[in-house]
């Protein structure tokens, strides 16, 4: 079996986290900082290549009454960026992801104020859990 990547994209960072090999359990795994897009594909090209990636779940931002935002029309542009890679792209909603992000980087004693990287992947990871547990493997 390959391993989903959980893709939270942002203006300046993109958090990924990474499920095992079962397609179990989600972790953390990095953050990327958004540059330029050759860069940035290169990047994705490799992680997909090293860590047998075979689907993509990506954070969806919606308002708390479900409404799309300008943040979302961004995020589907990204989607479409990443359907290049020719693997299956879902999307799952990341309401109050980074928030749960922070609260879990904060019970585990990590500042998030200065450390935003971690929010943004403890975010993806956070979602991608939610997708694993619905049966997405």
């Amino acid at each position: 079996m390959g391993r989903t990547l959980g893709l939270d994209h942002g203006d300046t960072r993109i958090g990924l986290a990474l499920s095992d090999p079962t397609g179990v359990i989600a972790r953390p795994f990095k953050t990327l900082v958004w540059k330029n897009l050759s860069r940035f594909t290169a990047e994705i090209k490799a992680i997909i290549e090293e860590w047998e990636i075979t689907q993509l779940v990506v954070g969806l931002p919606v308002n708390m009454s479900g409404e799309e935002t300008a943040q979302t029309e961004k995020v589907k542009k990204f989607i479409t960026l990443l359907e290049s890679f020719n693997l299956p792209v879902f999307t799952i909603d990341e309401r109050l992801s980074s928030i749960s992000a922070q609260k879990a980087l904060v019970r585990q004693e990590v500042k998030t104020g200065h450390n935003k990287a971690a929010v943004d992947s403890t975010a993806a990871a956070i979602f991608l859990q939610q997708f694993l547990d619905m049966g997405n493997r």
